[in-house]
């Protein structure tokens, strides 16, 4: 999430001192580019790692900022959650083993975070949403408490100006009224790095969003949010949407989002996309001013540019322009940060090969892309891969329509193949890297489809939060032992587990699928609902999606035996619910609802946010925790009994 080193606040004299220093650096660099002070033929990569903490239960672990504490790691930083975090690894010479150097890196680094969360009873997962996160973990508790994601957090809700709408539709459909932005915690991501020829930066950036589509089709790893099935890569649409400024009169005249794949190619520079970025979107952070770029140019000397470096870091572009020093020698390169995490180091690392050695090969073979294929159907092809992975239709060079698969094995891996010869890396990380690739799309797997395959294998009359533990687990297993995507087996629900579920609050648990009926509508509907659904408890809601009553199968038995003079079409539901009625939010601790629910002598509690009914917990649903957990318990019983006896 870019430079932490920000104000808290700002007053208008700062702000306009602060908007200066951006325009000031735009203007240093413009005269760096046109004074040849840029590296011009450099050809260098880089790669962020992004991934998740979880516990010994498979839930978020908020320990990121312990972890780094632990680990005196200089490569590990902090991400806006604090069961998130990233690696930056070390620039390296694109050539000869780099990619082998870069999958050892990621390996050494990820095993160290692995053995200090250890400490925490813990572990560490690589994919692009947790599928065990929940709305309970999005909540300010669990934000990085840095200046960086507090103001952006602030500064961003209130330019929004209303709650903001999450909304996406898949298999599933999700629709999520927010107050803040917290639902980014559900991201992490792989980001390439890709320094390129500074004089010929425009096309190398343009055939960045050209292949863009093809490479996530192939590594798609985000179909689940919060237990719906979404996108194959839904990261991309829950992104935008969680951090979007735009208020309602800036949708409705269709002001770009900050996150963005952009409008069109770039014409002319690079320096169009900063000055667009400055002109389009509001500075919303600012730091401590240490120079003026261009004194520090007019003096020989070469300007960090920390201005304009900490506002690009707030557009977030899926490809974006980076301007870094390196040796003292300024340079630019591209940022490719559409690739989520997972779902292993060498399956990122063959993602990172298609687009490396496609980078190095379309530009040199087939000129200007920009001549070649529209914009829109670039965009277009984008959003495609992001919505259906593999089976995505593309629009290529030709004008002819593909599927994501056919397309990379027939034509974009022998291209992959040359354009990485062509850069002289190793012919063995060449074959392996796409020969991964490939293994992978002739599988027709992604993470993706992994996810939700394993979802549909699963037993159904499992708990949401027992299915979403299982996947979480597996994939764990399977990133430690090393093993290729397109190996693994679909996951499962273990008969027996090493570690107790745990049912800490009642949205592990609660039903969520829920038939609800209105005040006025006749009795003879919740009736026949139970019969049909075999439910004892149906909740009464109003159009408003407010909880009004609850309606049990006793008070049904009893309605009818005492009301005989009553016709049963006159009866309407208003008539036997009750509404002197007993609640509890989601992040309610499970012992006290079941305390609540004996004491009370009631069968079910409604689960209600804001008022809304989200969800209901009876007595069954703790029938099935309590023979989960006697089972845990007598089986460490006796694993203690042996262990006394040995």
């Amino acid at each position: 999430m870019g430079e932490k080193t920000v104000k808290s606040q700002a007053d208008e004299s700062e702000h306009r001192a602060f908007t200066r220093a951006v325009l000031n650096d735009l203007y240093a660099l413009e005269k760096m580019l046109e004074g040849g002070k840029m590296e011009s033929d450099a050809s260098r990569i880089g790669a962020e790692q992004e991934m998740f903490l979880v516990d010994s239960s498979m839930h978020p672990a908020p320990r990121a900022i312990e972890v780094i504490e632990s680990a005196r790691d200089s490569r590990l930083t902090t991400e806006i959650g604090r069961f998130n975090l990233e690696a930056n690894l070390t620039p390296l010479a694109f050539e000869g083993d780099c990619l082998s150097k870069l999958e050892r890196e990621l390996n050494e680094v990820i095993g160290i975070v692995k053995r200090t969360m250890r400490q925490f009873d813990g572990d560490v997962v690589l994919c692009g949403i947790l599928p065990t996160i929940q709305k309970s973990d999005l909540v300010e508790e669990y934000l990085t408490p840095f200046p960086r994601y507090e103001q952006l957090n602030r500064v961003l809700t209130a330019l929004h100006g209303e709650d903001r709408m999450v909304h996406i539709k898949g298999l599933d459909e999700i629709r999520l009224h927010l107050h803040d932005t917290f639902i980014e915690f559900c991201n992490t991501s792989f980001q390439v790095h890709m320094q390129v020829p500074v004089n010929d930066f425009t096309r190398f950036y343009n055939w960045a969003q050209a292949i863009t589509a093809p490479v996530l089709a192939s590594a798609v790893n985000s179909p689940i949010l919060l237990a719906h099935r979404l996108w194959h890569e839904t990261r991309l649409a829950l992104f935008q949407q969680s951090v979007d400024e735009r208020g309602a009169a800036h949708q409705e005249r269709s002001r770009p989002a900050r996150v963005t794949f952009g409008h069109e190619w770039v014409k002319d520079s690079i320096l169009d996309v900063f000055h667009e970025d400055v002109a389009r979107f509001r500075i919303i952070l600012t730091r401590d001013l240490e120079e003026d770029s261009l004194e520090v140019l007019k003096a020989g000397g070469i300007p960090n540019l920390s201005a304009w470096r900490m506002h690009n870091g707030t557009v977030w572009r899926w490809n974006r322009a980076c301007y870094g020093v390196m040796d003292g020698v300024p340079g630019l390169r591209i940022e490719a940060r559409f690739l989520p995490a997972g779902p292993t180091v060498a399956d990122e690392m063959a993602n990172s090969a298609l687009f490396l050695g496609l980078m190095r090969a379309l530009p040199e073979i087939n000129g200007d892309i920009t001549k070649l294929l529209s914009f829109d159907d670039a965009k277009t092809n984008f959003f495609s891969a992001a919505r259906f992975g593999l089976k995505s239709q593309l629009t290529w060079l030709d004008k002819r329509t593909y599927t994501s698969m056919d397309l990379i094995l027939s034509e974009l891996l022998p291209l992959a193949r040359h354009g990485l010869n062509s850069a002289a890396v190793d012919t063995a990380d060449i074959d392996r890297f796409t020969g991964i690739l490939e293994d992978r799309v002739k599988a027709e797997m992604t993470g993706a489809k992994w996810i939700l395959d394993s979802l549909s294998s699963m037993d159904k009359s499992a708990k949401t939060n027992i299915r979403m533990r299982a996947l979480t687990s597996e994939m764990i297993k399977h990133q430690e032992k090393g093993e290729l995507l397109h190996t693994w087996p679909l996951a499962r629900i273990a008969d027996h587990s090493e570690w107790v579920d745990n049912f800490r609050t009642v949205e592990q648990f609660m039903s969520r699928d829920l038939f609800t009926v209105r005040p006025d509508d006749v009795v003879d509907l919740a009736a026949s609902l139970m019969e049909w659904k075999h439910i004892r408890h149906i909740p009464v809601e109003n159009d408003k999606g407010e909880l009004v009553g609850i309606v049990s199968h006793r008070d049904l038995l009893r309605f009818f035996a005492e009301e005989k003079s009553r016709a049963a079409e006159e009866l309407i539901v208003r008539d036997i619910m009750k509404t002197k009625l007993f609640t509890i939010e989601p992040e309610t601790r499970t012992l006290d609802a079941l305390y609540l629910m004996r004491d009370k002598n009631i069968g079910c509690l409604p689960v209600c946010k804001d008022g809304k009914l989200i969800g209901i917990l009876t007595a069954h649903d703790f029938l099935t925790v309590s023979t989960r957990l006697l089972e845990e318990r007598l089986k460490m019983e006796n694993y203690e009994r042996r262990t006394n006896a040995a």
